[in-house]
């Protein structure tokens, strides 16, 4: 078996040609073919589907649970305030720049190193599954959802994301609503008591300043933003209708079908939702994997961003080296200590969970 450091190296190789080949959402063909080569060299067999690629450990039995490791090879383009080259893996003063870096390559790499350490550990209590998944930049139909039918039920999870290696034991789910408000169309010149547009002021102002009643202790409370709104072709017609995309962050007290109830009882607007599986997730503080993590001194909380979190209905901890504010930022880094420091900690919190299951 190979030593913790020789596959630290080989996982920040593989981190840096990664960056180094384009995958961005639903066109992760190239780091897909990265991937399988890792296993090859590892010699493990793997599963591929799309641009998704699974395997399991060495020792796997149907009669044990399965933990499920997870994240995303795929990333988002990158922005115009880039002044590196977001598709070359640079290293300076410590920082591993490129697309994907922190969000969430470090992450990936990091589980891979661990999945090889453990990969042929003899009588685990758990089946241990790693899905290095496509899509999730995007939400996409191909991504980690399109797998977990091949999977075995799914006890628990870790999922890969940038959390400076804490403990995110509840995330937001989302729900995105297409909001359509319709008036009376009119020449401006005209008295029009019905115009769409400002039969939005109200709407909004509702989204504003809607209180939900239940306060998550990980989450704080359900988070309604207004986005986008679209109305109008010339300044001498009054619409017929005015559109607008409100942004819902929902926390765990509520499912997204509970909320868009909510909505649609209080606006008067023809309301429609563009998905309604991005839920809420979260983890209980007593679970062995938390318990493993807070006796290596990592804190909880809760995250507001989503990730492949949002498709599994398993108990999930999201938990990964790099920061989240960094995800999506020009000039996007890792530190290269943050991988070596995430999968020490995996290995050390996977270990205790696995010897005191």
């Amino acid at each position: 078996m190979k030593n913790k450091e020789t596959l630290t190296q080989e996982a920040i190789a593989l981190l840096k040609n990664l960056i180094e080949t384009q995958s961005f959402s639903s066109e992760e063909e190239n780091t897909a073919a990265l991937i399988e080569k890792w296993f090859e060299v590892n010699a493990i067999p793997f599963e591929r589907e799309n641009n998704n690629i699974w395997a399991y450990n060495k020792t796997f039995d149907k009669s044990k649970p399965t933990l499920l490791l997870n994240s995303h090879h795929d990333t988002v383009r990158p922005n115009q305030a880039y002044t590196k080259d977001p598709l070359k893996a640079i290293v300076e003063d410590g920082k591993l720049y490129g697309l994907g870096s922190n969000d969430a390559g470090g992450c990936l790499v990091s589980l891979l190193a661990t999945f090889v350490h453990l990969y042929a550990a003899e009588n685990l209590p758990y089946n241990i599954v790693i899905v290095a998944s496509a899509e999730e930049e995007s939400s996409g139909k191909n991504g980690l959802n399109s797998v977990l039918k091949h999977l075995p039920e799914l006890e628990c999870a870790i999922v890969g994301e940038p959390t400076l290696m804490q403990l995110a034991i509840a995330e937001k789910g989302l729900l995105v609503l297409d909001v359509k408000i319709k008036g009376t169309p009119s020449h401006a010149a005209h008295q029009n008591e019905d115009n769409a547009l400002y039969k939005t002021i109200p709407v909004m102002e509702w989204f504003k300043n809607y209180t939900f009643d239940k306060l998550s202790e990980q989450l704080g409370p359900v988070k309604m933003t207004v986005t986008q709104i679209n109305a109008g072709k010339q300044h001498n017609v009054v619409p017929s209708e005015c559109d607008i995309v409100v942004d819902i962050r929902v926390n765990d007290c509520y499912t997204n079908h509970e909320v868009l109830a909510i909505v649609q009882e209080h606006v008067n607007a023809e309301v429609t939702p563009r998905s309604m599986n991005l839920s809420s997730s979260s983890i209980p503080e007593n679970h062995g994997l938390v318990q493993a993590g807070i006796a290596l001194g990592r804190t909880t909380y809760g995250s507001p961003t989503l990730s492949d979190q949002s498709v599994l209905s398993c108990k999930s901890l999201k938990l990964g080296p790099g920061d989240t504010l960094r995800s999506h930022s020009a000039d996007e880094f890792i530190y290269v200590n943050e991988i070596e420091e995430g999968i020490d900690l995996y290995i050390k919190i996977l270990s205790d969970f696995l010897k005191k299951k």
